[in-house]
């Protein structure tokens, strides 16, 4: 009985052995279940419910509507910077067709300002040309009309002269007569200019033969001239003309001037006088006849 009660004690001794570690194991491997399903429990509390992943929260109306405007704005955005910059573009077009427009203008301006000066100076060239043409032509008229003059100056020199030898010592006598008879005593006294005797009223030389064959550059003697008195005024004839001497001549002269001195005739003061080469601050009142 002893003995068994031994045995069982050591059978008892021996389960228990066994099952304790047995409990101890089981009971490390219930823990660390435990640790691994709380793990798991925190794990799936982390995660998103399904239900509200599926059926995301509803936004509101502005928001959605902001979303669905901002495509169309960023577009219209877009259309407004490519009309800002095509109008840029145009205006700069515009703007360089305008100056380039300008540059042609004034270079049309330019050319047609020169070519009209050109014009100008062609037009102003021809009547320098003309100009000088027409002096030309009034020099050699008027070298003409000189040599003319001398022509006649000469022929009336040379009649003159064949007509000297002709004159009888009674027309010599005639002439120193009437010369004398006219001479003045008292210059001052006796002169009278046209203006004083109330303007002149004879015969008026035209102008172009005047300058022809009269002044003080177309001197002549009266010496050998066609001669006659008339109204006790003696007259003689030169360059077509009858001319009388109205006033007498001075006291001073020389006795036989209208013989030995050269004279020249002027129009001065409305009136014709005629000068003494030798004294040319004195003029005798003439008048000129056909």
């Amino acid at each position: 009985m002893k003995v068994i009660g031994i045995i069982g004690t050591a059978a008892l001794s021996l389960l228990l052995g066994i099952a304790a570690p047995a409990y101890a194991q089981q009971d490390q491997q219930d823990e660390k279940k435990g640790h691994s399903e709380q793990k798991q429990d925190k794990h799936e509390q982390s995660k998103p419910d399904p239900q509200h992943a599926q059926k995301p929260q509803s936004e509101p109306k502005h928001q959605q509507q902001e979303r669905v405007q901002q495509p169309q704005r960023q577009e219209q955005n877009k259309q407004e910077q490519r009309a800002q910059q095509q109008q840029r573009q145009d205006e700069n077009k515009q703007q360089q067709h305008a100056q380039h427009q300008q540059r042609q203008d004034e270079n049309r301006q330019q050319q047609r300002a020169q070519q009209q000066q050109r014009q100008d100076q062609n037009m102003q060239d021809r009547a320098g040309q003309q100009e000088r043409r027409d002096q030309k032509e009034q020099q050699q008229r008027a070298g003409q009309q000189q040599r003319r003059e001398q022509d006649d100056r000469q022929r009336a020199d040379q009649r003159r002269g064949n007509e000297q030898p002709r004159r009888t010592q009674e027309q010599q006598r005639v002439e120193r007569s009437a010369w004398e008879q006219h001479r003045s005593r008292r210059w001052d006294s006796d002169h009278r200019t046209w203006q004083q005797r109330g303007g002149y009223r004879g015969y008026r030389v035209p102008d172009d033969r005047f300058h022809g064959y009269f002044g003080q550059e177309h001197g002549f003697r009266i010496y050998g001239l066609p001669f006659m008195v008339v109204g006790g005024y003696p007259r003689f004839q030169y360059g077509g003309y009858w001319i009388t001497a109205v006033d007498p001549w001075p006291e001073y002269w020389g006795n036989d001037w209208y013989d030995n001195d050269d004279v020249y005739i002027v129009y001065a003061d409305n009136g014709y006088y005629l000068y003494n080469h030798r004294y040319p601050n004195v003029g005798i009142a003439i008048s000129f006849s056909m």
